[in-house]
């Protein structure tokens, strides 16, 4: 691992993880595509992993008092670990270009759907008919490219939850596939010397900027706000892309 890969991480890791203290979501929708421009996307995946787990925790824990508000989470849980064991098993034996591509469409599909904010309202009963294969879905998602926030935002959009309530739940969710996942990487060997490495550099701004997003949580909220993160996203799609063809 080259010195401008250790950069890499580091900056990535600190855009990607103001961005999830301040919505609940984020860190490897951007760290991951742009770790993967210097190391490779399975490389990435598994560097974000273990940071990434730790920021969820402390979120959830952060809004722990909005859990009463949650609503299918059990559902989702559980159909979530199935999906991410499998998954995070496609990625360490799948060819690398299939998932660069599935993974700049789903930073594409987030984009496009936060621009168009559909006023959808999910009913309690289609959502607990339906959550089964939307936490399936966000497994496969986080083990496979290693971010299921399209998935898990798309859907629990509709619940119309509350600010805290809706962190509480998309962390809940983030941090149990994502406990999955990392068990599957462990027993596949995934966590070479390298990459250990560079998960611990990734945790240092991850420790940082997490706790300050919480903070700014309210304050840059706006619009003007959302539609940066945005277009950061969209270029990191369209980078890995470019990447993809060179």
């Amino acid at each position: 691992m080259s010195g401008s890969d250790l950069v890499v991480i580091v900056l990535a890791s600190g855009l990607g993880a103001l961005i999830k203290g301040v919505t609940g979501m984020g860190y490897p929708i951007v760290a991951v595509p742009l770790i993967s421009l210097a190391m490779g996307v399975e490389d990435a995946v598994v560097v974000v992993a273990l940071p990434n787990l730790a920021a969820n925790v402390y979120l959830c824990w952060e809004a722990r008092e909005a859990s009463r508000e949650s609503r299918d989470l059990d559902r989702l849980l559980v159909f979530g670990v199935v999906g991410a064991v499998v998954g995070t098993i496609l990625l360490v034996n799948v060819p690398e270009p299939p998932l660069q591509v599935a993974l700049a469409i789903t930073v594409v599909v987030f984009v496009v759907l936060s621009l168009r904010h559909a006023e959808l309202r999910i009913s309690p009963a289609t959502s607990h008919r339906w959550s089964p294969a939307a936490g399936l879905l966000a497994g496969l998602s986080q083990g496979a490219v290693g971010a299921s926030g399209p998935v898990v935002a798309t859907w629990l959009h509709g619940y119309r939850l509350s600010p805290k309530a809706y962190v509480f739940s998309v962390t809940s969710i983030f941090a149990v596939t994502g406990f999955a996942q990392i068990v599957v990487l462990v027993s596949q060997g995934a966590f070479t010397a390298d990459r250990l490495l560079g998960a611990l550099l990734a945790a240092l701004p991850v420790a940082a900027m997490i706790p300050l997003g919480v903070r700014l949580r309210g304050r840059l909220g706006g619009p003007a706000f959302e539609r940066a993160v945005l277009a950061a996203l969209l270029l990191s799609a369209t980078s890995l892309l470019l990447d993809l063809l060179t």
